[in-house]
């Protein structure tokens, strides 16, 4: 039933100049592609990025979970035994859907370890839990983000909580409760009469939740059997996301919300090389040798991110009536907030590491970007306490929230060439 021509159309729309931003697709295409995602890749394999503490034990704290266990979307919730046929399907999703945590004895104590050396910084946005009982390091590379079966009104509800609660829209636009809606996509972006703070914010939504869905499309469960899975690019599951066609147009607003999101979290990175580039700033992995090579590593990622040409700008944001803009601004911090505990609602448990992080990576962004005074003001002798910190919890969220958004960028010069070879 594949129909590569909406898909295409799709793509065709996706070109030239982005809204809000003086920056066109093409160019962040080749630039992504070309100059910053292989960079990015090697970083994020190395011990210091690749180990991420979470806490995937906190209870929802808006609704009670009613996850059933025979579905494959119970991923690793405990199982009760209903029937024989049941508990092969709950097996199933456990091994397909379940967070491996297991760490050497060598890896967790030089965590141990790198979490004396962590800065003290108040978080912008983000309820994190690095200092529950409950929460464990997870090795990223070994949980990696894809289809995990994780479908229908549970993980419905998650979207449709984000946009109906935190999202700044107009009340007349609403979204459909029911999952199997010929309507199931993101919101309409650029909505009438919205400031461009308020558009901003719900385009930064909209391009975390398209990014998610370019992930598990391109790593979709292809074949599962006795002895191997297979994973990989399934068109049919992205063009449910984002043909033009069965979308009723959304498809390619989605995509250029991505490319905004993009943008977006560059800034940051390039923003915050001052930062990184003190000497008193060390990632500390317990090698001074290896500290000072991954410094300079990290260091040379940023500058690359810093020589983009076409940056957007974020003076553009809470620029006006000083009162307004801190309103505003707070609004924002509230409402990131908010959607982070949302965070904590969804059943399964790889889904939610990949969630926490990401929105804690997007948390860490905004917190740079609303800090440009303190990042200016940075002292210049290493003796003195810097008016601007990250800990490790938030550059590594950083760092790994944008590598997905990067991948994602990569992915759909992938899905092209795949619609190319069907045409």
């Amino acid at each position: 039933n594949r129909n590569p021509w909406g898909l295409m159309r799709s793509f065709r729309e996706v070109t030239g100049s982005l809204d809000d931003c003086a920056c066109d697709v093409e160019t962040i295409d080749t630039f992504n592609n070309e100059q910053l995602f292989p960079k990015l890749q090697k970083l994020l394999e190395s011990d210091y990025f690749r180990f991420y503490k979470v806490n995937l034990n906190k209870p929802c704290p808006f609704w009670k979970d009613n996850s059933l266990c025979g579905q494959k979307n119970c991923a690793v919730i405990p199982c009760t035994p209903y029937s024989a046929e049941a508990n092969q399907e709950c097996e199933k999703a456990e091994k397909l859907g379940a967070v491996n945590s297991s760490l050497s004895e060598e890896t967790r104590q030089s965590l141990r370890e790198w979490s004396k050396h962590d800065d003290e910084a108040e978080r912008f946005c983000v309820i994190d839990d690095e200092e529950s009982p409950d929460s464990q390091y997870v090795d990223l590379l070994l949980n990696p983000e894809r289809f995990t079966g994780y479908k229908g009104p549970e993980a419905w509800q998650i979207w449709n909580s984000i946009y109906e609660e935190n999202c700044f829209k107009p009340y007349t636009v609403k979204r459909p409760l029911n999952p199997m809606s010929a309507y199931s996509g993101n919101l309409p972006d650029l909505l009438p009469g919205q400031c461009v703070e308020k558009r901003a914010f719900f385009r930064l939504v909209s391009g975390l939740h398209s990014s998610i869905n370019i992930h598990l499309s391109a790593r979709f469960l292809l074949d599962d059997n006795w002895y191997e899975k297979k994973w990989g690019h399934n068109v049919s599951e992205f063009q449910q996301r984002f043909d033009a066609q069965l979308t009723n147009g959304e498809g390619p607003k989605r995509l250029r919300n991505l490319y905004f999101l993009y943008l977006i979290e560059l800034r940051a990175l390039a923003k915050i090389l001052p930062v990184l580039q003190r000497p008193s700033f060390q990632l500390y992995t317990g090698q001074s040798v290896q500290d000072q090579q991954l410094k300079l590593q990290l260091i040379e990622l940023l500058q690359v991110a810093k020589s983009f040409p076409l940056h957007f700008d974020e003076t553009t944001l809470f620029a006006g009536n000083k009162e307004e803009a801190a309103t505003l601004k707070e609004d924002f911090r509230l409402t990131f907030r908010n959607i982070s505990r949302i965070m904590d609602c969804v059943g399964c448990f790889k889904c939610r590491l990949w969630g926490k992080l990401q929105t804690q990576g997007l948390g860490t962004v905004l917190k740079i970007l609303f800090s440009e005074r303190q990042i200016e003001a940075l002292p210049k002798s290493s003796n003195s306490r810097p008016t601007f910190q990250l800990s490790r919890q938030e550059l590594v969220s950083l760092l790994n929230a944008f590598g997905r958004i990067s991948t994602s960028i990569r992915e759909l010069e992938n899905f092209r060439s795949l619609l190319s070879m069907v045409r």
